[in-house]
């Protein structure tokens, strides 16, 4: 049985029609990245989405988007030896997202435990 079956788009292996397969990958990559950024602006610009379900479909085309790129631009697959990779993509999704909710953790709680600016206008006089 031959390894081609089990690679990934752009996955590096051994032969002359490698770079041509390399090439039709990142292009196939490139053409659907393009396709979807041209999808999220039609999405917003036409009247064909009804505007409260706009951002649902703008997040959907977002993670098909960030898809794309994992697969055919950074090579994640789901064998065995990108165990690493997918982790690490894990953890740097964890800390952004621990990052985010922290800053707006805080930043909510000084909202509420502020001084309205009249107040504080006040104490200066």
């Amino acid at each position: 049985m031959s390894d081609d079956a089990d690679r990934a788009p752009g996955d590096r292996g051994e032969g002359r029609d490698d770079l041509r397969r390399d090439i039709l990958g990142y292009s196939a990559g490139l053409g659907l990245a393009v396709l979807l950024t041209a999808a999220s602006f039609a999405c917003v610009g036409s009247g064909l989405i009804y505007g409260p379900a706009i951002p649902v479909a703008l997040v959907a085309l977002a993670v098909a988007q960030m898809g794309v790129h994992l697969v055919f631009f950074l090579h994640l697959t789901s064998g065995p030896d990108n165990t690493n990779n997918a982790l690490a993509l894990a953890f740097g999704v964890l800390i952004v997202f621990l990052v985010m909710a922290g800053t707006l953790w805080i930043m909510g709680h000084l909202n509420a435990n502020m001084l309205p600016m009249d107040r504080i206008m006040d104490m200066q006089r």
